[in-house]
């Protein structure tokens, strides 16, 4: 059971949920800051459930479209679906399934969540298609990874949300967005020579590695500056502060670690030091939120 487990969490990379769920998390703490209480276990609950659900058709998705692309590729031709560890249907009934249980998360939430939910399920799937038209398939990439956190705070507020929650979220959404686009262009330099020579499209291959890197570069300040214009409009102080230079911190270090080493340390820049952005952060928007408002579980 434990190796049939270790399978399918490697085959969707359930490790990767480490991206979205701290930005989630933390959204669902800041919209429950208002009536300074806990959300409730049970919102919680299918908060986990939704963002696993989405993740994994998600990705499940992703494979399927990229599975003839994958068998090419010398990277990537061990995976999964081109090795013949999972059958297609096997990957098919689990894109459905988990689909199907986002749809169900989203109405056992609220309203306004299930009626979006349709929306957000293209959205995250429609991102394993764009690097067929579009150099900008970052960008797609990085609007599935927003719809976290807007989701999140939906889930805690419904279509009870004010002016300013509307803009707190936008912010964060847009920082996550330009958060992806910085990252994922790094990760697609492992993949320049093959998607240049079979046609996929990137801002590595249309830009090249040097110019795509430097909008990479740019990409992930911008961030930054939305986070502390988050932090500043959310009212947070030190804890906050403490938190966004740490970010900016591995940030630069990531940046550092793309130019000046080889391809094998993408991998350290890509999920390491990006995993660790979205705790830091998760642990100092939860630390502001509890000590400034106040905040309880019961």
């Amino acid at each position: 059971m434990l190796s049939i487990l270790q399978k399918w969490g490697s085959f969707v990379r359930f490790s990767h949920t480490v991206f979205a769920l701290p930005f989630a998390l933390a959204a669902m703490l800041v919209a429950a800051r208002d009536s300074r209480g806990w959300p409730g276990w049970r919102v919680f609950g299918l908060i986990l459930a939704a963002m696993v659900c989405a993740r994994t058709c998600a990705m499940a998705f992703n494979r399927i479209a990229d599975r003839k692309f994958d068998a090419l590729n010398p990277r990537t031709q061990n995976r999964h679906l081109p090795s013949g560890q999972i059958s297609l249907l096997s990957a098919v009934t689990l894109c459905m399934l988990s689909g199907a249980g986002f749809i169900a998360t989203s109405w056992l939430l609220n309203r306004v969540c299930f009626y979006f939910s349709p929306v957000a399920l293209f959205m995250v799937c429609f991102y394993s298609l764009t690097k067929r038209f579009t150099d900008y398939t970052h960008v797609f990439l990085g609007i599935a990874l927003a719809l976290a956190p807007v989701g999140a705070w939906l889930a805690v507020k419904g279509a009870d949300v004010t002016s300013v929650e509307i803009l707190q979220m936008t912010i964060l959404s847009i920082a996550v967005i330009f958060w992806l686009v910085g990252f994922d262009i790094i990760y697609a330099l492992q993949d320049y020579e093959f998607d240049k020579s079979f046609g996929l499209r990137s801002l590595v291959v249309a830009w090249g590695p040097q110019n795509a890197l430097a909008a990479a570069f740019l990409a992930h300040m911008i961030m930054c500056g939305l986070l502390l214009g988050f932090g500043l409009l959310c009212r947070f102080r030190i804890a906050y502060m403490l938190g966004w230079i740490m970010i900016v911190i591995c940030l630069f270090l990531e940046h550092w670690i793309a130019r000046r080493r080889s391809l094998n340390w993408i991998n350290v820049a890509f999920f390491r030091l990006n995993a660790l952005v979205g705790v830091i952060f998760l642990v100092v928007v939860a630390v502001e939120v509890i000590f400034q408002g106040g905040f309880r579980l019961g």
